[in-house]
């Protein structure tokens, strides 16, 4: 995969990559079944209070605990196919599961949420579309929300070349969008940042 795919295929790969696994979990290269520890250490510094927005939510697990920690928590992604997975895993879950491509965010999501949590979710979309990933994502943020960011790191300044497409400087776009970095970390490989909306 290219970093120039054109806007409308970016994102078009996710649900048949989910289609294909047939439920295998070990199919999907991202998937661990449990949540990631990065998001259960923002959710203990950040407790539960309003509602929280999971991007890209794969398998659920993220959502199921920003749920767990008391959040009414929508999580979107663009496969139904995951989502469909996720419903099965949780029945009865409190989380509102929704097909929501992030490049075609709806109106009713924009600063809808005190806590948004986006883990490896931009690294998978190629650079033709980042800027647009990184807007729409700094979008869904509530005034005085907060939003936890991970990402492979990549710190030489090149372009990525192929999957996934590691994120450097643009990092930066986040302020550019009106948030505060609060804090910002390299952890095995990955810029783990944290911002909020004063």
């Amino acid at each position: 995969m290219t970093t120039d795919l054109p806007p409308e295929h970016a994102s078009a790969w996710f649900d048949p990559l989910y289609s294909a696994a047939d439920r295998d979990a070990s199919a999907i290269p991202w998937a661990h079944m449990e949540p990631s520890p990065w998001v259960v250490e923002f959710l203990a510094d950040n407790p539960g209070s309003g509602a929280a927005g999971v991007v890209g939510c794969g398998l659920g697990d993220d959502a199921e605990a920003a749920a767990r920690a008391g959040y009414a928590t929508t999580a979107f992604d663009v496969s139904e196919a995951a989502l469909a997975w996720c419903r099965d895993r949780f029945p009865g879950s409190a989380v509102d599961y929704r097909v929501v491509d992030l490049l075609v965010v709806p109106d009713h999501l924009i600063e809808a949420f005190e806590a948004v949590i986006e883990v490896r979710t931009i690294q998978s979309l190629p650079v033709s579309v980042r800027d647009e990933a990184i807007d729409a994502t700094a979008s869904l943020v509530a005034p005085g929300g907060v939003l936890l960011v991970v990402a492979l790191a990549r710190r030489d300044g090149s372009l990525p070349t192929g999957l996934p497409w590691a994120v450097g400087e643009e990092l930066r776009r986040f302020e550019a969008c009106g948030l505060h970095l609060e804090s910002l970390a390299t952890q095995n490989g990955h810029f783990v940042a944290r911002f909020s909306r004063i």
